[in-house]
């Protein structure tokens, strides 16, 4: 499976020739500079909650590229309500089979609003489950006991996960929940874009490798096989 990431915590993935987006915020990414957004095509936007760091170039792509906004029931009507057609909503503890896989919508523990401050619904993780391989992307949250229900969901072969601290799990409870969900290789995201959850790359990296955990820390604009 490719993934490509494009900075914070929005990423894709290639699946059975889909290519599914997450949580898109690039344009306002002083990090993200290098990425041309323009350039991204997609089929599905998968978005976890309505923090403007997950959506701030949402509608601009889903428009440009005819993408299918998967979120929770308020985000989809959010963009309904600015010209998106192609949507569909899902809430935590349900499921669906899409053309390229199953996804299951679980319990994310955070907020959710739109950058005016109105109710963005409830922050979600999702599990997918494909022919190519099954991942867990966790969206904003702490480490929260529900995460031992994930390897009753699937057999994972990575996991995305937020290490920045401050808003999100650190690395310490990023370990604990890679030990939780059984397993062993994570993706990092949500770091260093703000001053509140910049983190010490080569200390984080050994913590992990300490616990026996692989953390993989992709360039932005760069892919890698997982």
């Amino acid at each position: 499976m490719r993934y490509t990431n494009y900075g914070h915590s929005c990423f894709a993935v290639e699946i059975k020739g889909k290519r599914i987006l997450f949580d898109p915020f690039i344009t306002h990414n002083e990090l993200a500079k290098k990425v041309d957004v323009n350039a991204i095509q997609a089929d599905y936007i998968f978005v976890s909650h309505g923090h403007e760091d997950h959506t701030a170039d949402l509608i601009d792509l889903a428009k440009r590229t005819g993408a299918t906004v998967v979120s929770n029931f308020e985000i989809v009507m959010w963009a309904s309500r600015q010209g998106i057609s192609k949507i569909h909503p899902m809430n935590t503890g349900g499921k669906w089979n899409f053309d390229f896989g199953t996804v299951k919508c679980v319990a994310a523990q955070h907020s959710s609003s739109f950058a005016d401050g109105s109710y963005a619904g409830n922050p979600m993780g999702f599990v997918f489950m494909t022919d190519e391989g099954n991942f867990y992307y966790s969206g904003d949250t702490a480490l929260t006991m529900e995460m031992e229900l994930i390897p009753d969901i699937a057999q994972l072969d990575f996991a995305v996960l937020p290490i920045g601290d401050n808003f999100t799990m650190g690395p310490e409870d990023a370990i604990a929940a890679a030990d939780m969900i059984g397993c062993e290789k994570i993706i990092g995201i949500h770091y260093d874009t703000f001053g509140y959850i910049k983190i010490d790359k080569k200390a984080v990296l050994r913590m992990f490798d300490d616990a026996g955990v692989e953390l993989l820390l992709p360039e932005i604009g760069s892919t890698i096989e997982v």
